[in-house]
C-alpha cells in the first residue's frame, strides 16, 4: 500500500522546538486561519475551495427517486468523499484510508444528524418521490485541515445549490428546467462548521488550522462543531493523548468566534456570486432581446 514520506526526526524536532518558542513555521498566530479562498462554479452547487495550499472541490447535485419505506415524507441526503491520488501519496482510488474514514463520519454528523439540511421539504409526493440530494467532496490537494476546510466548502456547497422547481397535478410530477422556472434554494435550519484544535506539549500548546507537518507531530486533535448560533453540534476526538474537560470549554469559544468569522464570509462570497449572476445573467438576455 503507498505511504506518504514521514517527515525526518530533525524536521519534528524543529516545528516543535519552534512552537515551544510561540513560532509556527509559516509565521501564522496560533489561532490563526490560512488564507481562505472560495469560489463559486458556473452551475449552482459548485464550489473551489483553497485553505492554504489545501484545495477541495465540492459538487451538490439533484435528482427524483423514491423515498426509503421508513421515512415516507423525507427526501434524501448523501454525503461521498473521494481522495484524489495526486493530493497525497498515501490515497489510492479504492481504498479508503483512515483520514477519510474520519473525515466521513464528521461530515455525517455534522449535516445529517444535526438535522442541518430539512430533507422534509425534499419530499414530492409521499410515499412516491421525492430529491435525493448528493454531495460529491474531492480532495485535490493535501496539506492538513481536511475536516475544516471540506466541512465548510460543503456548507457553502449547500447554500449556493438550487433544485429545480416541481408542480403536482394529482399523481403527475413536472419538473421544471431551470430556464422554464426559477430554482428553489434549499431548506437548511442552521450551518454547522467545524473547526479542529491540534495538541503538541502535553496540551500547553493549541493550535488552529494545522498544516500537513504540524499534523504529523502533535498529540491530538478536537474537532468541535458548531453554527453561528453558539449550539455545538458535536465534540469529535479520534485517540491521541488525553485533552483536559476544562480545556473543552476554550475550545467552545473560540470556536464559536472562528465559526462566525467563516459564516461570514460564505455569505459575503455568496452575495457577491449573486451579483455576478444577476449582471451576467438577466443583463445579458436582456441585451440579447434588444439586439434583436
Amino acid at each position: 500500500m503507498p505511504r506518504e514520506a514521514e517527515l525526518s526526526l530533525n524536521e519534528r524536532e524543529f516545528i516543535l522546538q519552534a512552537l515551544r518558542e510561540n513560532t509556527r513555521i509559516d509565521g501564522r498566530a496560533f489561532n490563526a486561519f490560512r488564507d481562505i479562498e472560495l469560489t463559486f462554479g458556473d452551475d449552482y452547487g459548485q464550489v473551489d475551495l483553497q485553505l492554504g495550499k489545501t484545495r477541495i472541490l465540492c459538487n451538490i447535485s439533484a435528482e427524483v427517486t423514491t423515498p426509503f419505506p421508513d421515512r415516507k415524507f423525507e427526501g434524501t441526503f448523501m454525503i461521498s468523499t473521494e481522495f484524489s491520488p495526486m493530493a497525497s501519496p498515501a490515497f489510492e482510488v479504492g481504498r479508503p484510508t483512515t483520514d477519510e474514514v474520519i473525515l466521513s463520519r464528521i461530515l455525517e454528523k455534522a449535516i445529517r444528524r444535526s438535522s442541518a439540511l430539512d430533507t422534509e421539504s425534499l419530499c414530492i409526493i409521499a410515499g412516491e418521490k421525492c430529491f435525493s440530494i448528493r454531495a460529491d467532496i474531492h480532495i485535490l490537494d493535501h496539506d492538513g485541515n481536511l475536516v475544516d476546510a471540506a466541512c465548510l466548502a460543503l456548507v457553502a456547497a449547500l447554500r449556493h445549490f438550487r433544485r429545480p422547481d416541481v408542480s403536482v397535478e394529482g399523481e403527475k410530477v413536472t419538473v421544471y428546467s431551470l430556464r422554464e422556472r426559477e430554482p428553489v434554494p434549499l431548506a437548511m435550519l442552521h450551518h454547522p462548521l467545524c473547526v479542529t484544535f491540534s495538541y503538541f506539549h502535553g496540551g500547553e500548546t493549541v493550535l488552529l488550522d494545522a498544516t500537513h507537518s504540524e499534523e504529523q507531530v502533535r498529540e491530538a486533535e478536537v474537532t468541535v462543531t458548531m453554527n453561528r448560533y453558539g449550539e455545538v453540534c458535536q465534540i469529535a476526538k479520534y485517540g491521541g493523548a488525553s485533552v483536559d474537560a476544562l480545556a473543552l470549554l476554550d475550545c467552545t469559544g473560540v470556536a464559536h468566534t472562528k465559526v462566525e468569522a467563516l459564516d461570514k464570509l460564505i455569505e459575503r462570497k455568496l452575495q457577491e456570486d449573486q451579483r455576478n449572476k444577476d449582471l451576467g445573467g438577466l443583463i445579458a438576455e436582456l441585451s440579447a432581446e434588444n439586439a434583436r
